[in-house]
């Protein structure tokens, strides 16, 4: 099995999970709520979940007779602390290339046009 991290970025390749995943963000939903706006079965949508779910990036709980999908924003710690390294190692990358063109002479002065007669 992936690690998580492999996982989580897996289950959000998908452009409908990472669609489920900022519905979720505004609020917890169930099935039937999620799959209303897409053009497919509430089968589909379940797959789609069960992949997040599997990810770790959401979970269900039962409410009386609702299920209700939740996110589970945690799991986003984990994503940006491996993009935030990369991140820091990019700009450090940029900096010590920018001392470099600093610490370069300026180029010469192109020489003046001649004039022809």
């Amino acid at each position: 099995m992936a690690d998580p991290l492999s996982r989580v970025f897996s289950a959000l390749a998908d452009p409908t999970r990472r669609d489920i995943v900022a519905r979720l963000a505004v609020a917890d939903a169930t099935v039937n709520e999620l799959a209303a706006p897409y053009d497919v079965t509430v089968q589909a949508v379940s797959k789609h979940l069960r992949v997040l779910e599997d990810a770790g990036l959401v979970s269900r709980s039962r409410e009386a007779q609702r299920r209700p999908v939740h996110l589970e924003a945690e799991v986003f710690d984990l994503m940006t602390k491996w993009i935030e390294r990369y991140r820091r190692q990019a700009e450090e990358r940029y900096r010590r290339l920018d001392d470099v063109l600093r610490s370069m002479p300026d180029a010469d002065p192109p020489p003046p046009e001649e004039n022809p007669r």
